[in-house]
């Protein structure tokens, strides 16, 4: 059975799953989007997820016609339909169709997409064995040209570092941003272990986007009694890391063995990292916003 996609109040087969070609966001990247998860019938984090993407619509003065509680129930009715209970959700709210023009007053309402799938982001034996990475020449865009907590349409940055890592043979490359400080991935937050044994992450205000998974592993490791700090390091912390993993909505929780062919710690998933993953596991298979009554 095709799945059932959400726009704009009405749920339509993929086949007929269709947008205008003047929308604004398919033109110009013009607008916000989210990614949740659902695991064993509950959405995980929804109101965080959701509340990021107000902030996000507010920040570009983009109306979204639902209430938040609106979008909520259309979140849980779009899994519903398709009958998921594991399943990544995409939620896109574009500036709608306009003109040929950049004037976003030529937009009289927003269009919204929601679409309920499976998704794997990387095959399972990378999560077994750990990935292989690089850095990317791509850097970050600066705070003050983009504002990095807008979670908008316009990927094309973290499309070029995909493409690096892609032309490196690898899945996944790490982003530096203009000073030389380590800052993500391509659609992922970064951790290492360092030699003291704590728990080392970029801080926002080095121009991350501040992940939900990110938070919520900060949040676990402090409960098994790791010490977490969120502070600047560069690639030559990377190479001497004890342990390294990514985190995201859709890559969850990843373990990385090799940075530009330096292997990181005994070149396997280190401790911590299996640790973490495994509490992460069981923390989202119990917690979230339930699909079904």
């Amino acid at each position: 059975m095709s799945i059932q996609i959400y726009i704009d109040g009405v749920f339509r087969p993929k086949e007929e799953a269709k947008v205008s070609v003047f929308d604004h966001g398919y033109l110009y990247g013009d607008g916000v989007f989210e990614g949740t998860r659902a695991y064993n019938g509950r959405i995980f984090k929804l109101q965080e997820h959701l509340e990021r993407l107000y902030e996000s619509a507010r920040h570009i003065l983009l109306d979204i016609p639902l209430s938040m509680e609106e979008m909520k129930e259309a979140t849980l009715e779009t899994v519903r339909r398709n009958n998921l209970h594991d399943a990544y959700i995409r939620t896109v709210v574009s500036r709608g169709a306009g003109d040929l023009g950049l004037d976003p007053r030529k937009c009289t309402r927003a269009s919204m997409v929601i679409i309920a799938d499976k998704i794997s982001l990387f095959p399972q034996e990378f999560y077994d064995r750990g990935l292989e990475v690089v850095t990317a020449v791509t850097r970050q865009r600066t705070a003050d040209t983009m504002e990095p907590r807008i979670k908008s349409l316009n990927y094309l940055n973290n499309i070029l570092v995909k493409i690096e890592a892609a032309q490196a043979g690898v899945m996944e490359a790490i982003v530096l941003n203009t000073q030389g400080y380590v800052v993500e991935g391509s659609g992922c937050n970064i951790f290492i272990i360092n030699k003291n044994g704590e728990l080392i992450t970029p801080p926002p205000y080095l121009g991350i986007l501040e992940g939900i998974t990110r938070n919520t592993v900060i949040e676990i490791a402090g409960q098994e009694g790791l010490t977490v700090k969120e502070l600047p390091f560069t690639r030559h912390d990377l190479y001497i890391s004890r342990e390294c993993f990514l985190t995201g909505t859709a890559a969850e929780l990843i373990p990385v063995i090799s940075i530009d062919r330096r292997t990181v710690g005994e070149g396997i998933p280190g401790a911590v990292t299996r640790n973490l993953m495994r509490k992460f596991h069981d923390y989202v298979q119990h917690n979230g916003t339930p699909v079904y009554p």
